[in-house]
């Protein structure tokens, strides 16, 4: 059987169809986002993951303020599945799995795995929030969540997210690009997290995950948003030099 394709990799796909097809031409415009989002009746995150992956596979070009193009030269086409899932699709997921088993746990998690969970984000609140050491500890405060559910299914589901984030090269490009950003783990939201175990409050503790989820996909929107912004800017930037050139040189 074929493998399913997600979401953002069937608009991937449809957009590369079009390039190939000749409906939008090397150098052309694609149309704007809200746009696409309206075309193929999805999400502005889904157009978001699709143009991105299609910006990885060198097959367009994003340039804020002006819109994404279509490159002169595309290199060769790899397949749209070889970059899994994107970052929204992962918190998308996310959301569903560790806000249930936040509430889980809050009510069965043990008074020492809550201590060792204490300590845990003790060191997430001394380190450095850009540091790799931050990162990892984001990664186990939320396991260690996981496995306060005392149910193996949902630790190992809640792991097999966190691994994708990683592995996925289209999800780890989101990423990075959020940490170049300056987007990194917070603490206080972790805190709110903790405080809501420690109250053995299963729907506060649920509303405190999803809402510290809800926060990452928003971010990563800005981000994205901001890199584009500042690619535009370097493109002026290098437009008006050119053009101070010229007159330099006459």
């Amino acid at each position: 059987m074929a493998e399913r394709l997600k979401l953002y990799q069937r608009v991937a796909l449809e957009i590369e169809r079009g390039i190939q097809d000749g409906v939008h031409q090397p150098g052309s415009r694609l149309p704007p986002e809200r746009d696409l989002a309206e075309q193929f009746n999805v999400s502005r995150p889904t157009i978001r993951e699709a143009i991105i992956a299609l910006e990885i596979r060198q097959l367009v070009e994003v340039r804020h303020g002006s819109g994404v193009y279509v490159v002169i030269s595309p290199p060769n086409i790899r397949a749209t599945a070889e970059l899994n899932v994107g970052a929204f699709e992962l918190i998308e997921a996310r959301l569903m799995f560790e806000g249930e088993a936040t509430a889980l746990a809050a009510a069965v998690m043990t008074d020492d795995e809550l201590v060792e969970l204490k300590a845990i984000l003790g060191r997430m609140e001394a380190a450095d929030p850009a540091s790799a050491i931050e990162l990892a500890l984001d990664r186990t405060f939320h396991l260690m969540i996981a496995q306060g559910t005392k149910n193996s299914l949902i630790e190992q589901a809640v792991e097999h997210l966190w691994d994708l984030r990683e592995s996925s090269p289209l999800c780890r490009h989101m990423f990075e690009q959020a940490r170049q950003g300056g987007i990194n783990p917070r603490p206080d939201e972790h805190r709110r997290i903790y405080d809501a175990l420690v109250a053995r409050d299963s729907d506060l503790a649920r509303s405190a995950m999803r809402d510290h989820l809800t926060r990452v996909s928003e971010d990563l929107l800005a981000v994205t948003e901001l890199e584009m912004i500042e690619n535009a800017r370097k493109e002026i930037g290098s437009k008006r030099q050119r053009l101070s050139n010229g007159r330099l040189a006459r």
